[in-house]
């Protein structure tokens, strides 16, 4: 058995709480610059190009949000099974979870990419995607599919990295990459120089050099560096699928992917409902999202990083240090997420400003609406953090059902069944239960549970070790 430890950054080792803090920055740190971009994106295009324009981005990218969490399940299972490689110090075993995961996320993007560019003006038909900006939404589109395979790819390879305990590089590489977007994004937009105006394609041209330039400057490294992950020439053998990985990647990685889906799908339905009080509700509601979206980005950089380092010690049997992870993730988010919700609260008039008229009629119900929901996103995040520490040992299922019991059987239920005699406010308190309840269950799962006896992979032997142990069996 190889040994990955004098090549990989060790999460088995040294104080789990500042560990842990550190390793969760670089991550919380590209979700904000992930963000940013895109806001800045929206603001060339909608100010530059018009409403149509915006409505055409608005609906591809919502296209390419779909397919990226479609897959964001897998990922998140090939960085638990590198990290329980890592920590077993096992790197025959994470070569081939690289190998396996590197084919099947490429023949995936290249199939979902051909597809896609073909069939781009069918879907948007199928979105009922208005007339005036469907000619530009499939000219975006298109080119956005012609960009899955890098996204794809680069994607994984971050949470690869991720999962052998770097943060900090995938890090760097995504500035890149949001940095060359931002620069290209009016170049390429209103043509410069020699290149051509490009219009809306030109934004997501952005997309697809920034992103593949960042992917082979990523490779490259990796390459330069003689990464202990990197799979070379004499390696070839590790390119090929096996079978008992894939169907981990598979297994474990849809029902992850399926909590994504859940958590969106539950928010079409909420808005749904919000839609009834009409525009003014609407308004407020969508600039109280903005906020909460960056309210929760801590919880999820936190719950990555505690499931990269619980996966490392779950492979090195370090049961101690699983549970220490637990107990540092929950502390540091309820005071990442308490800093910035109490920011949030003290300066909430000014925070909804930035959305919102001085005069806007929507600005108190923002406000009221805040006062009731924002506290939520501690009880939240504390099940965000405790279900990816359960999640780094296979077990999958339960958590997915504790998020579809905590949004589809109590908060949903609750705000339409009460809507009628509490008005909105139904809405908003659902949010503060849905989460509790949320956090009740998970945290039951994880004090009385079977999670520990989970496995992401029953049978990983290599072809060799198979064809002996099948031999030892006859014999």
């Amino acid at each position: 058995m190889a040994s990955a430890s004098h090549s990989a950054a060790r999460l088995t080792e040294g104080a789990i709480g500042k560990t842990l803090f550190f390793f969760s920055l670089p991550i919380l740190a590209g979700n904000v610059l992930q963000s940013l971009n895109g806001s800045v994106n929206s603001i060339w295009v909608g100010h530059y190009l018009g409403e149509a324009a915006l409505t055409a981005t608005s609906n591809a990218n919502t296209i390419l949000f779909f397919l990226l969490g479609a897959v964001f399940g897998l990922g998140i299972a090939a960085t638990i099974l590198i990290g329980q490689s890592v920590g077993a110090k096992d790197l025959d075993q994470a070569k081939r979870v690289i190998g396996t995961s590197a084919v099947f996320f490429g023949v995936v993007a290249a199939l979902v990419s051909l597809l896609g560019f073909f069939l781009a003006p069918v879907l948007l038909v199928w979105m009922r995607t208005p007339l005036d900006a469907l000619p530009l939404a499939v000219s975006y589109l298109r080119i956005v599919f012609l960009a899955l395979p890098a996204l794809y790819l680069y994607a994984f390879v971050m949470m690869c990295l991720r999962g052998a305990g770097d943060s900090k590089t995938p890090f760097f590489f995504l500035l890149l990459a949001v940095g060359l977007d931002i620069v290209l994004n009016p170049i390429l937009i209103f043509g410069v120089g020699p290149l051509p105006r490009m219009g809306i394609a030109g934004s997501a041209m952005a997309t697809l050099i920034a992103n593949t330039i960042s992917l082979m400057a990523i490779l490259v490294h990796l390459y330069r560096r003689k990464h202990f992950l990197w799979l070379y020439a004499q390696e070839i053998h590790y390119l090929r699928v096996d079978m008992a990985i894939l169907r981990a990647l598979v297994g474990k990685g849809v029902p992850m992917g399926l909590q994504i889906i859940v958590i969106s799908a539950s928010m079409i339905a909420m808005i749904s409902l919000v839609n009834r009080f009409g525009s003014q509700t609407t308004a407020a509601f969508g600039a109280a999202m903005q906020l909460w979206n960056y309210i929760q980005m801590p919880a999820f950089a936190i719950g990555a990083a505690a499931s990269s380092m619980a996966a490392q010690n779950v492979g090195a049997k370090r049961w101690d240090r699983v549970h220490h992870t637990a107990r540092a993730g929950v502390a540091i988010n309820l005071l990442m997420s308490g800093a910035v919700i109490a920011v949030i609260w003290l300066f909430e008039r000014a925070a909804f400003g930035m959305f919102l008229p001085d005069d806007s009629l929507a600005l108190d119900s923002a406000v009221h609406m805040n006062a009731i929901v924002i506290w939520a996103f501690l009880f939240f995040g504390v099940s965000i953090v405790l279900s990816s520490v359960v999640r780094s040992t296979g077990a999958v299922v339960l958590p997915l059902v504790i998020m579809f019991v905590a949004f589809w059987v109590v908060r949903i239920p609750f705000a339409y069944g009460f809507v009628g005699r509490m008005g909105a406010d139904a809405i908003w308190w659902s949010f503060p239960l849905g989460s509790m309840v949320s956090l009740l269950l998970i945290a039951a799962y994880y004090r009385w549970g079977r999670w520990r006896s989970a496995h992401m992979v029953r049978e990983v032997l290599p072809a060799a070790e198979k064809h002996a142990a099948a031999s030892a069996r006859v014999d």
